[in-house]
């Protein structure tokens, strides 16, 4: 019985899956549009839940195509937006927040008061990252704050 690679791909304004066989071609495609918000100028954000359910419902298209009840898929790689931003609460497994999209300037502000605090060096010197709103650090104290 033959093997697939199921790849799924979290994109900034689409959800995608591939069903890839043995061969490296592939078999099955899905791709699912959600929205973005602009809630102000520069701020971008998504609903985490229909991250969710977009990516459900297009690996769920493209293994409508197999047979979903057998052991077929061999393996799953995943590639997602990398820097955008969700905080989970741990009781409820609800987010707390919209995700805060990573090309968001949303925490620039902050951003900016702490190079000027002189904080920039320690925090390149810690995470190995220039202090710029494009990461999730200040993403997550905002959210958290």
């Amino acid at each position: 019985m033959a093997g697939f690679v199921l790849a799924l791909d979290q994109g900034t304004t689409s959800s995608r899956a591939l069903l890839i066989d043995q061969e490296g071609a592939i078999q099955s495609v899905g791709q699912f549009e959600f929205p973005q918000s602009f809630p102000k100028p520069g701020w971008v954000e998504h609903d985490p839940e229909e991250i969710w359910s977009s990516q459900l419902a297009v690996a769920q298209q493209v293994m409508s195509t197999i047979d979903p009840s057998s052991d077929r898929v061999k393996a799953i790689g995943i590639t997602n937006q990398r820097e955008t931003t969700i905080v989970w609460d741990r009781e409820t497994g609800r987010p707390v927040h919209n995700a805060i999209v990573w090309q968001s300037r949303l925490t620039a502000p902050e951003c900016e008061r702490l190079k000027a605090d002189g904080m920039e060096p320690l925090f390149q010197e810690r995470t190995g990252l220039v202090l710029d709103a494009y990461f999730s650090g200040t993403k997550i104290a905002w959210i958290l704050d």
